[in-house]
């Protein structure tokens, strides 16, 4: 990892497309990553993954770490052999996991100890620790444990959450260095975190660039704050951030944050929200999302999305899918889940081709106005 492994190729305005040179791949940027928290994206198999075209999925080192354990994992050849996905594999460190536990986990500056949400057994995630673990998983980019902190937290405590993070990142960079030396392929992003201060989030983006991670995330967004506030800490980060680096942003699903973090240079993303929401019959179109469940598609032999090229929209009308829906068959979780991931990934391809034409601007601005003409039927 001496050596960059980002290329840009195009830009358009702020908004860029590129390579990852990752070690199971490459992946074109921007990219969406469905989420694999427990090493599989809910309702779909890794072959559903590679027919969309998905190149990089993510998956979670606190809950691989809890269950099944990283001995499983290290006796059946690392994450991708256990779970059979031949493409990259991110993996979030579990700090937001951890920070989720509230009540059951305390911050120290060793790490963060913490119960486990499935027998309440205690533990302690180092930042070694987690380099540790993702190294066993063999993840393709792993990243940095950090504090995350919420919402209207008060100065001070983001303040200390930032010091912890910027600590953290030096002891987890020399263990990363450590593996790396050992033979260890995959990279280690550092993360931004500062809460809403912009002091702060300079103060760590800064502390991020030193440590010359080969990417950095942008941490601590999508935490309960407005959109708009979202939209104005994301540009903020961003424009700090150096060009050269993968820029990543964790935890935004929906068309409107997706194309707002593209338009600001971020190069990937992932949500839950596509799968999440699929499992309940709630759907994305081009003109906004609908629930599968309403009255109004019990006779509606239209496919979900006439545009949509999947082979849901191919094969499956609305009518159809209600009636999976209704009568609680498995079958419209994994359809249904399996279209709102063909349509983000369609989003973002249709993005990367808008930026490499230089007209990102403008396909954002006409999406984003079909997409929200129906504001008041959107369910997602």
């Amino acid at each position: 990892m001496d050596k960059p492994f980002f290329t840009l190729h195009d830009a358009s305005d702020k908004a860029r497309s590129g390579l990852l040179s990752l070690p199971h791949g490459t992946v074109s940027t921007p990219v969406f990553m469905p989420v694999g928290t427990n090493g599989t994206v809910k309702a779909l198999a890794p072959e559903d993954l590679t027919e969309i075209g998905f190149e990089i999925i993510l998956s979670n080192t606190y809950h691989l770490y809890l269950r099944p354990g990283t001995d499983v994992i290290a006796q059946a050849g690392g994450l991708h052999r256990f779970m059979n996905w031949s493409g990259n594999i991110l993996t979030d460190s579990g700090g937001f996991q951890i920070f989720s536990l509230a009540s059951f986990r305390k911050i120290r500056d060793e790490g963060a100890a913490f119960r486990s949400h499935i027998d309440g057994s205690s533990h302690i995630l180092t930042p070694e620790k987690a380099v540790e673990i993702q190294t066993i998983l063999n993840s393709d980019i792993q990243m940095q444990l950090d504090v995350c902190s919420p919402w209207e937290t008060e100065y001070k405590k983001a303040s200390e959450a930032l010091d912890i993070t910027a600590r953290w990142l030096e002891r987890a960079k020399k263990t990363w260095t450590e593996k790396v030396s050992d033979g260890y392929g995959g990279a280690l992003f550092a993360i931004v975190q500062g809460n809403f201060y912009k002091d702060l989030r300079r103060k760590s983006a800064e502390l991020a660039v030193q440590a010359d991670t080969p990417g950095i995330a942008v941490g601590g967004l999508s935490v309960g704050e407005p959109y708009e506030v979202f939209a104005e800490y994301l540009a903020y980060t961003a424009s700090l951030l150096p060009r050269e680096k993968p820029r990543y942003v964790m935890g935004i699903g929906t068309p409107e944050y997706i194309l707002s973090a593209i338009e600001e240079g971020v190069d990937m993303f992932d949500c839950v929200l596509p799968t999440r929401t699929g499992r309940i019959g709630h759907v994305f179109t081009r003109r906004g999302g609908i629930a599968l469940k309403k009255s109004e598609h019990r006779l509606d032999f239209a496919p979900i999305d006439e545009e949509c090229g999947c082979k849901v929209c191919r094969n499956y009308s609305r009518a159809y899918m209600r009636h999976l829906f209704k009568t609680q068959e498995i079958l419209c979780s994994m359809l249904s889940s399996y279209h709102n991931l063909y349509f983000l990934h369609d989003l973002v391809r249709e993005s990367r081709l808008a930026i490499q034409e230089h007209r990102f601007t403008a396909f954002k601005k006409a999406f984003l106005q079909r997409y929200t003409e129906n504001k008041k039927e959107i369910v997602l």
